[in-house]
């Protein structure tokens, strides 16, 4: 079979039939004798040049590596989409980004930041999504449940990792209206 396929050929293969991201474990198993660390990453590299001026680009995430539609394009390709992407309500992303920021967190700790309680809907939607999961107990009376973001988070914001979150000053700047945006970017320097 490796005869006639190329590795590159296999690995592109491998990765477009997926719907996930595939870890560079199993892309190694591919081949037998299975591939050198090196060689792959020789192959990933010939693929992501293949890619480069195309629609589709190869990109690693935390769960490992995939092919997915250019920014560029997908603009162009979301009238084709027969089912549109969820909304979320300013409940559900608030919650993640106090999540993904300050994590682990406690559901208590969610709504001291947000001034609000957190309702177990919001808890549920993202849970379901497979963005957070209980990273534990903390060492208090009831024992509540630490919350943190998950690998499935990671991949489908495109981050490699928490590092890869923009600055939260950079996101004060973009949601929060004029009035307010001084005092939060005053109050993240220590003014």
């Amino acid at each position: 079979m490796m005869d006639s396929l190329s590795l590159d050929s296999l690995i592109e293969a491998a990765l477009l039939l997926q719907n996930e991201a595939l870890g560079e474990q199993t892309m190694r198993q591919l081949c037998n004798p299975p591939l050198s660390q090196d060689m792959l990453t020789e192959v990933l590299d010939t693929l992501q040049e293949r890619w480069r001026n195309r629609a589709l680009q190869l990109v690693e995430t935390a769960q490992g590596w995939r092919f997915q539609v250019r920014d560029t394009a997908m603009a162009c390709l979301e009238n084709l989409q027969e089912q549109r992407a969820p909304r979320y309500s300013r409940a559900v992303m608030e919650t993640l980004a106090v999540i993904a920021y300050k994590q682990p967190v406690t559901r208590g700790d969610i709504e001291a930041i947000r001034g609000v309680s957190v309702s177990q809907g919001v808890m549920q939607i993202l849970q379901e999504r497979g963005w957070i999961a209980t990273a534990g107990r903390r060492d208090t009376i009831g024992k509540p449940a630490l919350w943190a973001t998950t690998a499935q988070f990671l991949s489908d914001f495109q981050l490699k990792g928490l590092e890869d979150l923009p600055p939260l000053s950079e996101l004060a700047a973009l949601t929060l209206p004029d009035s307010e945006k001084e005092t939060a970017l005053s109050d993240e320097s220590g003014e």
